[in-house]
């Protein structure tokens, strides 16, 4: 990506997106975040980020901030949902956010999505899978819709997230079995590699931390470069 590309994220309030948002900051991008609450705001512009208020689940907002004369270069979407919450964002907020980057030309989309999901089921123990099941299974329905949207996208499932600073330690394998946690700052570096490497497009990968392992599995991590 070059400085003159307009990246748009979705979820950079907190956690993964907001780590993301940092660092693309940093790397002089332009960035455009979608905010549900002005509650972050503030801090976001404080980094030189456009900051549009909308909500993700409302397919005019998403329009609004997606489809004007600035072409967007990427979309990476962050958002999610917790098991308790009554409406999830998972699926039809990504959707809407899919369907808009289509309708812009997007050349990528990146989404952010979770162990347990699709192939990756095999990864999670049953009592795990049945505290997130509702949510995985909107994040599953969500990555189907990219894929057959026609993007070119990354799919990246990171496992149980931590919220310290980053170890350097984070990768991304196309094994589905794997399982472990992962720190956010490494999640959102994996994703600025996955921004600017060819390697990543179409592509949907676990993300671990190699040190945080469930077990000791063997598995091949996937190179970026």
């Amino acid at each position: 990506m070059t400085t003159t590309s307009n990246i748009f994220i979705a979820g950079a309030s907190r956690g993964v997106g907001l780590e993301i948002a940092k660092r693309l900051t940093q790397q002089q991008l332009k960035v455009k975040a979608l905010l549900r609450t002005a509650a972050s705001r503030a801090e976001l512009e404080a980094m030189g980020i456009k900051v549009v208020l909308g909500d993700a689940l409302n397919v005019g907002d998403v329009e609004h901030a997606i489809l004007t004369n600035e072409p967007i270069h990427a979309v990476i979407s962050t958002i999610g949902s917790l098991p308790k919450d009554s409406e999830k964002v998972d699926y039809i907020g990504n959707k809407n956010l899919i369907d808009a980057a289509v309708k812009a030309g997007a050349k990528k989309f990146i989404l952010v999505s979770s162990i347990g999901s699709g192939n990756s089921v095999v990864a999670l123990p049953p009592q795990v899978l049945q505290t997130l099941g509702p949510v995985l299974v909107e994040k599953e329905k969500a990555e189907k819709h990219l894929i057959e949207s026609g993007l070119t996208y990354t799919i990246i499932r990171p496992g149980g997230l931590v919220s310290e600073p980053a170890t350097g330690n984070g990768v991304l394998t196309e094994e589905p079995r794997i399982s472990g946690s992962i720190h956010r700052a490494d999640v959102a570096e994996l994703v600025c590699q996955c921004l600017n490497s060819e390697r990543a497009n179409n592509k949907v990968f676990s993300a671990v931390d190699r040190n945080m392992l469930f077990g000791q599995p063997e598995f091949e991590e996937f190179s970026l470069n």
